[in-house]
């Protein structure tokens, strides 16, 4: 069989074609999905201030919650932290106390912005604010001192070369440093630089102990010094065996590139959810074009399939033979996809790290694994694609095959009948559930993932009974266009299972891009509607990398001033319940102070009294609400961006804002890691006059502070954007990878009748008119799967517009949905017509000899 399969491949490479082509582009985003995954997995920096220490003892930076599945069992699911978790300094004591430790040194640091002594802002390298260091614990690392003296009063600074030179500063010059209080000047004492001559991944700069104790540190880590007869590994098992905290994490080798660089490995977090996003998506989409492309393959090949029935040749044996070949051909393409995806992941990750999904500098890890991966995927796709679509033609008896294979078989089979019925009546009845839970966000939206997928697979199970209803609807008006239009009329209503072959691609994309697409313009245009509306301040003072919080008390002192409030932003981690079964989540929090709240920030409260907002309470949005189940009156059990596990009463529910959870401002703050306000929100005092100028001159004593009329709606939704480019990202690889199966169906259906246009020529039909036959044609297959495309997308984006906004009307730019549209249908009509045209330059007594 393998030698059959082989000689047919040989004999048969156009067929093959579009097959090889889905299999490969599937094969090569795959791969790239799959390097993205364990770079995710494995991310990580090489360590620089903790390059000399032998284990680094650390907060655990993640939080591990508990949860119930569906069935009433219990798991556990792990989220990442994005503030630096807290450490005790007693815990350096216990450590000291451990065998084969020599030295235990502390890491304290602060998130400084740094200015020049004229007041002009300094950004760190990547334009990330710098770090500050104590000086004690620069023996832990790589840096060497290359210039002037350490730093002896509190007054002085030593800064990394490249920081250096961005600032313009030598020793013996002064700079201005802020972290939570006025800016301070400070007289540049000596630069250091790594011992390999590279610039560090982070700028960074050391204060003396007593310097770096004014700017209110954090302690970052403790850095361990083994003593000579005692290796990391055992050093590090024996501080685990003896602290046995569960909060602590000691680590070692790489690890210490993981502990002293936190954004890698939150974004590496994010980039595992992500990859796995895009892989399943494409895997899924592979499953359905490949299953449209091979049954279109087999069916072309009926007569091949009749013969060798009618000679003999069992059933298994044809399935071994299509076996062999889809795997020959899905291992070719998964060798040859690989270097692609490649490629593409090289792309993707300047396009992610452009967007803020991942630093600037993150390192992709390459092993053989997504490699294989890649090529097991494709072939085990393109089998199963093939022995599904296999299954009737295998099945008929050897005295059928012939006339099975004469004539376009009609109807469905009794078992697609009914499986298409109940997955219709499913799909019904989501949509139902969903209306009558307008009110509950996350159920929506989950109702609205499943009502889009099942109504998918329920057109690709359906497709001939979808397509047979097409041409009802567009066959008289076929006929209507003359000859040409009743020929083309005459070809749809004989050959529909070719016609559905056509039409579910395009179905396909249409519906699954709509529906990703228009979420995304929804939920933004919700977002941009409730900043906008939100904010009542008058004034907004913004910082690039964040402001000090003691700005928002001197900008309240301002006699011109009603109100004042730092807006300081983070995460927290809960358990939320999405179908019955809880999971992880992590939701954006805002800090305010609850005095100033309705002053500066109209929350819109739909359930309790945000006055009643403290230290020990918190506000939820809608949202947030119904995902945690929570209402007022109810406590939340949340852990803090830090993992500080928080315990607050729920004292309201609002509908409008600009995180899922309003908390205290000063509590929110202790438990990040800059110590910043992203910003400060001013309400002007009635009849107050000058404020801008005054809020300009308070402004101008914190480098890098401007005065804005209010919050920039693309700086609030930074993140929702980034996230909405992912998406159009992963829509992009859809339409790419079904346009050009699209393209492959259409190019192979049209190739296969090449016997039928010389039949048509030598009967006394002209060129133009096949060519316009053929142009009605797609026309039916263009309007038919972008119609029923846009129809299906329709009730999955009602329930998400119920969801975002409580009214079923989704937003749907008109450019957006013509560019969508418009693309396949393009693409389509190419896939039709240009193959059609090739053929008619061939002779038509050469064509109607050509064998099948």
């Amino acid at each position: 069989m393998l030698t059959l399969a082989l000689q047919t491949l040989k004999a048969r490479k156009g067929g093959f074609a579009g097959t090889f082509v889905a299999l490969l582009l599937g094969a090569a985003v795959l791969c790239a999905s799959g390097i993205l995954l364990e770079s995710g997995i494995r991310a990580g920096s090489s360590a620089e201030r903790y390059a000399a220490a032998d284990a680094i003892v650390t907060g655990r930076q993640d939080v591990t919650l508990t949860l119930k599945d569906l069935d009433g069992s219990t798991l556990k699911e792990t989220q990442p932290l994005p503030e630096r978790a807290p450490l005790n300094s007693s815990t350096a004591d216990r450590i000291r106390q451990i065998d084969g430790v020599r030295t235990v040194i502390e890491d304290d640091g602060a998130t400084v912005r740094l200015a020049t002594a004229e007041g002009q802002p300094v950004p760190g390298r990547h334009g990330t604010a710098p770090e500050a260091h104590n000086w004690s614990g620069l023996g832990l690392g790589d840096f060497r001192l290359t210039t002037g003296h350490a730093p002896h009063t509190a007054g002085e600074v030593v800064l990394d070369s490249e920081l250096a030179g961005r600032a313009g500063a030598r020793p013996g010059d002064e700079l201005r440093l802020m972290t939570t209080s006025a800016p301070r000047t400070y007289t540049v004492a000596g630069l250091v630089a790594l011992k390999d001559g590279r610039a560090p991944r982070h700028s960074v700069l050391f204060l003396s102990d007593a310097g770096l104790r004014q700017l209110a540190p954090t302690a970052y880590a403790f850095g361990v010094l083994a003593t000579p007869d005692t290796s990391p590994g055992r050093l590090a098992d024996a501080i685990r065996s003896a602290l046995d905290d569960d909060r602590l994490a000691v680590q070692t080798g790489e690890g210490r590139g993981r502990a002293e660089f936190l954004d890698v490995v939150v974004s590496g977090s994010n980039l595992v959810v992500l990859a796995a996003a895009v892989g399943g998506n494409v895997l899924l989409i592979a499953v359905f074009v490949l299953y449209a492309t091979t049954s279109l393959s087999v069916r072309h090949r009926r007569r091949e399939i009749a013969l060798l029935r009618a000679i003999g040749t069992t059933p298994g044996q044809v399935r071994r033979m299509l076996a062999a070949e889809a795997a020959a051909t899905g291992l070719v393409a998964g060798l040859l996809g690989c270097p692609l995806g490649l490629v593409l992941v090289y792309w993707l990750r300047g396009r992610f790290a452009g967007h803020g999904i991942v630093p600037p500098d993150f390192q992709l890890a390459l092993s053989p694994l997504p490699f294989l991966g890649a090529v097991l995927a494709t072939v085990l796709t393109a089998l199963a694609a093939v022995l599904t679509a296999a299954l009737r033609a295998t099945r008929i008896r050897p005295t059928e095959a012939l006339g099975e294979a004469a004539v376009e078989p009609s109807g469905l089979s009794r078992g697609r009948r009914i499986t298409g019925g109940v997955l219709l009546a499913l799909a019904a009845g989501v949509f139902v559930t969903g209306l009558a839970q307008h009110a509950d966000f996350f159920t929506l939206v989950g109702l609205a993932n499943s009502l889009v997928l099942l109504l998918v697979i329920t057109t690709a199970v359906l497709g001939p009974m979808l397509a047979r209803a097409a041409v009802r609807l567009l066959a008289p008006l076929l006929d209507r266009t003359g000859v040409t239009g009743y020929l083309a009329a005459a070809n749809t209503r004989a050959n529909v299972g070719r016609l559905a072959g056509a039409i579910t691609p395009l179905v396909l994309a249409v519906s699954f891009a709509s529906t990703v697409v228009f979420t995304q313009t929804t939920a933004l245009r919700e977002s941009s509607a409730q900043v906008r509306s939100g904010l009542v301040a008058d004034h907004v003072l913004t910082a690039p990398n964040g402001v000090s919080p003691d700005l928002a008390a001197k900008v309240g002192e301002l006699k011109q001033v009603e109100s004042a409030t730092g807006l300081v932003k983070s995460k927290v981690v809960a358990a939320g319940e999405m179908m019955g079964a809880q999971e992880a989540v992590s939701l954006g929090a805002q800090g305010v102070d609850p005095d100033a709240l309705g002053a500066t920030l109209d929350l819109h409260t739909d359930k309790g009294d945000l006055k009643e907002l403290s230290p020990g309470t918190v506000a939820l949005s809608t949202t947030a609400a119904s995902w945690l189940g929570l209402g007022v009156g109810d406590t939340a059990r949340l852990h803090l961006g830090d993992g500080t596990p928080f315990r607050g009463k729920v004292i309201a529910v609002y509908s409008r804002g600009f995180a899922d959870v309003t908390m205290d401002h000063d509590l929110l703050l202790a438990h990040t890691t800059q110590k910043a306000d992203a910003s400060v929100l001013v309400r002007a005092a009635p009849s107050a006059h000058g404020l801008a100028r005054a809020l300009s001159q308070v402004a101008a004593a914190y480098p890098g502070t401007v005065v804005r009329d209010g919050l920039a709606v693309d700086d609030q939704l930074a993140e929702q954007r980034a996230n909405a480019w992912v998406n159009y990202l992963v829509v992009g690889v859809i339409i790419a990878y079904t346009a050009i199966t699209v393209v492959n169906s259409l190019a192979m259906t049209t190739a296969a009748r090449r016997r039928e246009f010389a039949l048509l020529r030598l009967s006394g039909t002209a060129r133009g008119q096949v060519t316009a036959m053929m142009r009605r044609e797609s026309a039916v297959v263009v309007l038919a799967g972008v119609g029923l495309g846009t129809l299906l997308a329709v009730f999955p984006l009602i329930l998400v517009a119920l969801a975002l906004g409580g009214a079923p009307w989704p937003a749907v730019p008109a450019l957006g949905y013509l560019a969508i549209a418009g693309a396949l249908a393009a693409l389509a009509t190419a896939g039709t017509m240009v193959p059609a045209r090739l053929l008619l330059r061939i002779r038509p007594v050469e064509a109607i000899g050509v064998r099948e």
